[in-house]
């Protein structure tokens, strides 16, 4: 049996306000080339399809013309999972229909999985389900994977309390068992005459993380699952969350992040995005083979020593010019709006502009500052971080964002009657 493993698309995620639907339209269609080459028998997508609970309807659109084309009429295997930033709910709500096409949604950590479902019988055959695993025929080969099933184990999604204890170094091991917990119950559902697969959109503990991801973990690592609560005896253990695509190290059996598509911040810029091929048959190790994609804009950093003059002079000689930039400028004075502007004309793809100036000449001790009034302190903050003066109007909206916090600590401080 091929699988094919990928995860985290993020589907209808900006880059500081740019949209990225094009370049998610490309990897997909990427994505239906690789596993039509491959010729792929079952596609594992562990979560975090979406970016948002609610995301637009272009994203929403791209995802469903996506199954369609992996499942190819119901000849393919497809198995989704929803990570901490899907809807379960939204997630699986087109189910009915996705299982006359042989996709399995599954939103919560303990959805059951019918038989009876109307999986297509064409090319797909749910042998048998239930609360988070499904035995899986497909008749483009001649063997059944039993697939285990973990979308993001949350407390509210599980529906339940792990632990009493407001201890993190206890509420860490609680999460942690649990996990393990319910993983060796699925497990034993796994035979020696069956591809045995899990997937799962969580944080195992030494992964290597990225800005883009929305932790999942609580400060210190408190939702983080040992790898040793992983399953022990799978053939491929998929995991999402993590956009680095990495092996989980301490795993005794195969376990991997498939990463995300696209670089999704410039923490990620350089990095290559994969998919991963499983080849898996009963009673035999698997064979994991990864797929570099090429989809999309790379992410990079520029470093402007030389100021202004480095950047016009890698601008004209066309230097990353279809990737999305970083740029740290190295200034003696302060950068004009002009300036600015000329920039973002000259390179569209530019995102990101930091000016470095030389290390202020007057240094205020903290007695000095702290006789300085609130929207001067902004202002000099602004100016050593922007390079320029905020305009009057930034001056204002600050103002009125600190008069309203100030207004709202107030209130609740009316209520509780006792809190000073």
């Amino acid at each position: 049996m091929r699988i094919l493993h990928t995860a985290d698309w993020h589907l209808g995620k900006n880059l500081e306000g740019r949209s990225r639907l094009e370049e998610q339209q490309e990897f997909i269609d990427e994505l239906v080339e690789i596993v039509k080459n491959e010729c792929i028998d079952m596609v594992l997508v562990a979560g975090d399809v979406f970016d948002t609970y609610n995301p637009p309807a272009e994203a929403e659109k791209l995802f469903y013309d996506c199954l369609d084309r992996l499942t190819e009429e119901g000849k393919r295997g497809v198995i989704v999972i929803a990570g901490n930033h899907d809807s379960p709910d939204r997630l699986c709500a087109s189910m009915p229909l996705a299982a006359r096409h042989g996709i399995v949604l599954i939103g919560l950590p303990n959805s059951s999985i019918s038989t009876t479902a109307g999986y297509s019988r064409e090319g797909i055959n749910i042998v048998k389900g239930g609360i988070g695993w499904v035995e899986i025929e497909i008749a483009s080969c001649s063997q059944r994977a039993v697939v285990l099933t973990l979308p993001y184990p949350s407390e509210a999604r599980l529906k339940e309390v792990i632990t009493d204890s407001i201890d993190e170094n206890k509420f860490q091991i609680a999460y942690s068992e649990k996990v393990g917990y319910m993983f060796s119950q699925l497990s034993q559902h796994f035979r020696t005459d069956t591809v045995n697969l899990a997937m799962s959109h969580i944080f195992v503990k030494g992964g290597k993380e990225s800005d883009s991801e929305r932790p999942i973990q609580m400060v210190g690592g408190a939702c983080s699952v040992d790898p040793k609560a992983l399953p022990q005896n799978a053939h491929y253990i998929a995991l999402g969350h993590l956009h680095r695509p990495q092996a989980v190290e301490g795993s005794s059996v195969p376990a991997y992040y498939a990463g995300s598509p696209l670089g999704y911040s410039f923490s990620e810029a350089g990095q290559t995005k994969s998919v991963f091929i499983i080849d898996a048959e009963p009673g035999k190790p698997a064979n994991i083979k990864e797929i570099h994609l090429c989809s999309g804009k790379p992410l990079v950093k520029w470093v402007a020593t030389g100021g202004l003059k480095d950047v016009y002079k890698w601008i004209d000689e066309g230097r990353d010019k279809t990737a999305w930039i970083d740029l740290e400028l190295h200034i003696e004075s302060p950068l004009t709006q002009a300036d600015i502007q000329n920039i973002r004309e000259a390179r569209h793809g530019i995102i990101n502009i930091r000016p470095v100036l030389p290390q202020m000449a007057e240094n205020f001790s903290i007695e000095r500052r702290s006789e300085l009034p609130i929207d001067e302190l902004f202002k000099r903050f602004y100016k050593s971080r922007v390079g320029v003066e905020p305009d009057d109007s930034i001056i204002e909206l600050f103002m009125k964002l600190v008069f309203e916090g100030e207004e709202t600590e107030g209130e609740e401080t009316g209520e509780r009657g006792t809190v000073k």
